[in-house]
């Protein structure tokens, strides 16, 4: 719970993006770069699932569904290795299951869910997609691929090395990529701010495809790039501009809690009030509203991640004072409508 007033706690919202994941016990040992910012994240959060989201959902927010976004959760342990992530679907229809009955209220959690697999498999990586379709029953939308690359390993921490430079780029890449629009799925993209160009160039190949560049494409703050994020804004405010031109790209307004982006509020002592969190994230939830119309923006809460910088409550709180001069119709698309529209939910 915030500690702070709920402000406009009717407004629906559908939350576009939070994990769920067990990575207590021996996965929590073995975690890489115990001492990077992300991992000291993922230890002070080393399970969420049903219960833990539920808490966060009943703060006070009217938070009436979610899409869940893949995180490396619920692997099957056997069978061939490019199905072993379909039991990340299965994992998480389960937990739609339980919520769509009702018993914990009216909110839909993983209405949509957003599943990883190995597009570099080129055409081999359909039946992998039809896989995860037939494990979501009906709930599966999309997949994400993360390019998320630096050659600084200060910058990604546990997370540098799974991904090669210009992913997105890549011949055998790109031929498994053709298979979400012919399949009717859509593909969340993370990379980092160096990177934008990248998904640029994916986002004009493929212009039949709907792509949600995920967490304004991540400034970063950290290692190498300390001290430089509000000189480069200017450049990522360009590519911002430049991708917003691509119709069949969205935006995920959110992620800034995120370490990457060495803002002050993470890990503050005392935590960062909403106020001092919009007026952080202020500047790029601006820019990309103002370039992707409110009709492709939406907020969200990347959850358990951002919890590195506040709480649930506190984080709806701040993006609600960045959208305080939005009109009511304005307010309705960026909290649930261009979700519920690009994630195609029945609600």
């Amino acid at each position: 719970m915030a500690n702070e007033p709920i402000l406009e706690p009717d407004l629906p919202i559908v939350d576009p993006h939070h994990h769920l994941w067990d990575r207590s016990g021996a996965a929590l040992a073995q975690m890489p770069s115990p001492d990077h910012p992300f991992s000291q994240v993922i230890r002070s959060v080393p399970r969420y699932l049903l219960d833990e989201l539920l808490a966060d959902l009943g703060g006070g927010h009217r938070i009436v569904a979610t899409v869940f976004l893949e995180c490396g959760a619920m692997y099957r342990a056997g069978g061939p290795d490019a199905l072993r992530c379909v039991g990340e679907t299965e994992f998480v229809n389960g937990i739609a299951a339980m919520t769509a009955s009702g018993i914990y209220g009216e909110v839909r959690a993983c209405a949509g869910i957003v599943g990883h697999a190995n597009l570099a498999l080129g055409d081999a990586v359909e039946d992998v997609l039809r896989a995860h379709i037939h494990a979501g029953n009906g709930r599966f939308r999309g997949i994400r691929h993360s390019a998320s690359y630096d050659e600084d390993l200060g910058v990604l921490g546990p997370l540098s090395g799974r991904h090669p430079p210009g992913l997105y780029r890549d011949a055998n890449f790109r031929a498994g990529f053709k298979w979400l629009h012919r399949l009717g799925l859509s593909f969340d993209a993370w990379l980092l701010e160096p990177q934008l160009p990248d998904l640029i160039d994916l986002a004009r190949a493929f212009p039949d495809t709907q792509i949600v560049l995920d967490h304004v494409g991540t400034p970063l703050g950290i290692a190498r790039h300390q001290g430089k994020r509000e000189e480069r804004f200017g450049l990522w405010q360009e590519n911002i501009r430049t991708l917003a031109r691509c119709e069949n790209v969205s935006v995920k307004l959110g992620g800034l809690a995120m370490p990457f982006c060495g803002f002050p509020s993470f890990h503050a002592k005392p935590p960062a009030s909403s106020e001092q969190l919009a007026a952080e994230w202020k500047p790029y939830l601006d820019t990309c509203i103002a370039a992707f119309g409110v009709e492709r923006a939406m907020f969200e809460s990347n959850f358990p991640v951002d919890s590195g910088s506040c709480d649930y409550a506190t984080l709806w709180n701040a993006l609600k004072r960045v959208a305080a001069g939005c009109s009511a119709t304005e307010k309705t698309a960026l909290f649930s409508g261009t979700a519920a529209r690009v994630y195609r939910l029945a609600l």
